[in-house]
């Protein structure tokens, strides 16, 4: 959990290092730091991000909270991968042109900002009336379905590029939405870190607490 809140420390930290002289940069993805001198604040972050959800997920599984083959956990794993595609391969820069590096960029942040709802919504879902866990289920549940929410900006300004060719990033003020998509999903999993914080501290038998739908 730490590590998560290393990433947000690093990342919102250079936003308001920014917002000293303008407002101008919240327009643009978060993801355009690592086109510039901040890239090894920028990458540092998100790695710390993918650091901190596997560590979560790991924590979970060994609690008995999750399995590694459940449809959740694999979802939290596609999250920390396409996270790890976001550092890996950088965004384009437009001052040279789309790039392959760009589209595996694109790919990655599209499977990161998809899988975490999901992650948070299936892995809760078993057990919102579990007399020991429904309360942090609950909570992880509803960021869950509150980052699908905060997603579905971007699904329509896909759907009006698909329909009517204005570039979906010129539809919304991207930086903005994608501001708010990106805190809504870090909070996802800062709720699903303290879960597993809680469940590290509750030793118990394998099959003390699992609902029988854990699996799904």
């Amino acid at each position: 959990m730490t590590a998560v809140v290393l990433t947000i420390a690093l990342v919102g930290g250079l936003d308001l290092y920014r917002l000293r002289g303008s407002t101008a940069h919240l327009r643009r993805t978060i993801s355009e730091y690592a086109l510039g001198p901040y890239r090894w604040v920028f990458d540092t972050g998100v790695l710390l991000l993918v650091a901190g959800s596997l560590a979560i997920l790991a924590v979970l599984v060994r609690s008995g909270v999750a399995r590694w083959r459940s449809a959740g956990s694999v979802a939290f794993a596609a999250w920390s991968a396409g996270l790890a595609l976001v550092v890996i391969f950088p965004k384009n820069n437009w001052a040279l042109g789309p790039s392959a590096s760009g589209s595996i960029h694109r790919f990655g942040s599209l499977l990161a900002f998809v899988a975490l709802p999901l992650a948070a919504v299936l892995l809760a879902r078993p057990w919102r009336r579990d007399p020991v866990w429904g309360g942090h289920a609950r909570w992880t549940f509803r960021l869950g379905v509150l980052s699908a929410v905060a997603f579905t900006p971007i699904l329509y300004a896909i759907a009006v590029d698909v329909v009517v060719g204005t570039s979906w990033w010129r539809v919304i003020p991207l930086g903005h939405v994608e501001r708010l998509l990106v805190l809504t999903e870090v909070v996802a999993v800062l709720v699903a870190g303290v879960w597993a914080v809680a469940a590290a501290r509750r030793p118990a038998g394998p099959q003390e607490y699992r609902p029988s739908s854990t699996s799904l």
